[in-house]
């Protein structure tokens, strides 16, 4: 089933109805593969699928969660330790664990755009005072971008392209 944006909806309504589009596309360009396809570094930098899902996860509790002063949970990676750890699975991690941590910044980041109004104010990780309306569109450019590397990247293991499934 694809989302759709509203035509008229409200604000708020629609901006979160773009992310859930994004966030949708980013889990079909998993599904139905297996684990070595998902951790299988296809760019020279190592990207693979099953990293950009770990980062997404990530991305969803600092800008969501973090920003607003709400408590994120315990993430799989030290991104002060290791910059590029948010994007790196590593082998004792299971393809369901990072599954789950992307389901559960989905649904904690959905808690905050529940609770937040647009115009209400928090402060990013780089100091900067940000609105819900800013984040949001940050959120929907940030998923856009990498589901659009994850369809590339799913071409490549199989073939396999498009946003969503057509069926």
């Amino acid at each position: 089933m694809s989302r759709t944006v509203p035509h008229r909806g409200e604000e708020k309504e629609s901006l979160h109805a773009a992310l859930e589009l994004h966030r949708d596309a980013v889990l079909w360009k998993v599904e139905g593969l297996d684990d070595e396809q998902l951790r299988r570094p296809m760019t020279p930098s190592g990207t693979n699928l099953l990293g950009l899902v770990k980062h997404l996860g990530g991305a969803e509790l600092g800008w969501l969660r973090t920003t607003f002063g709400r408590e994120s949970g315990p993430l799989p990676f030290d991104i002060d330790a290791d910059a590029e750890s948010d994007m790196r699975v590593e082998p004792h991690e299971s393809t369901a664990d990072i599954l789950a941590f992307y389901a559960r910044a989905r649904a904690a980041a959905n808690e905050t755009i529940r609770e937040v109004a647009l115009d209400d104010v928090g402060t990013s990780w780089s100091g900067d005072t940000v609105s819900l309306r800013w984040v949001l569109i940050r959120m929907i450019a940030e998923t856009a971008r990498h589901a659009g590397h994850m369809d590339i990247l799913r071409e490549l293991i199989d073939g396999g392209t498009g946003a969503h499934d057509q069926s």
